[in-house]
């Protein structure tokens, strides 16, 4: 009833741009805090960038002036900008978020809501 969807994903060359959406549907009271994490293969998956419901950020030393976390709380959205895309970028990227949602009529909270994933290669 309630899940998140990123899209977005993509091939694109080395310093070129790509823009994650990660959308939640469903009975949605709000949304708290989101992640964005990417898994390459035969690595663990790491944290990317974060935006808590008051709108700070934070991100990973690799992506840092290179990434943008925003969201648009209207759309139920938190998207991630990635620009000056590199090579070791290339991984799948996904959204986990801390939200309010209803069911069956009742209010509760999930603490870890993942989506499925999308792919990111960044490649010549």
């Amino acid at each position: 009833q309630v899940q998140l969807v990123e899209s977005g994903g993509g091939l694109v060359q080395p310093g070129g741009s790509l823009r994650l959406s990660c959308a939640a549907s469903g009975s949605i009271f709000s949304i708290k805090n989101v992640d964005w994490y990417r898994q390459a293969p035969g690595k663990q998956r790491e944290l990317v960038a974060g935006i808590t419901s008051g709108g700070s950020t934070n991100y990973a030393d690799s992506v840092k002036g290179r990434f943008t976390i925003s969201r648009d709380n209207a759309k139920n959205t938190v998207y991630l900008q990635m620009n000056s895309l590199k090579p070791e970028d290339t991984a799948v990227y996904y959204c986990n978020a801390d939200m309010v949602v209803v069911t069956a009529g009742l209010i509760r909270y999930v603490d870890d809501q993942w989506g499925q994933g999308t792919q990111v290669t960044v490649s010549s």
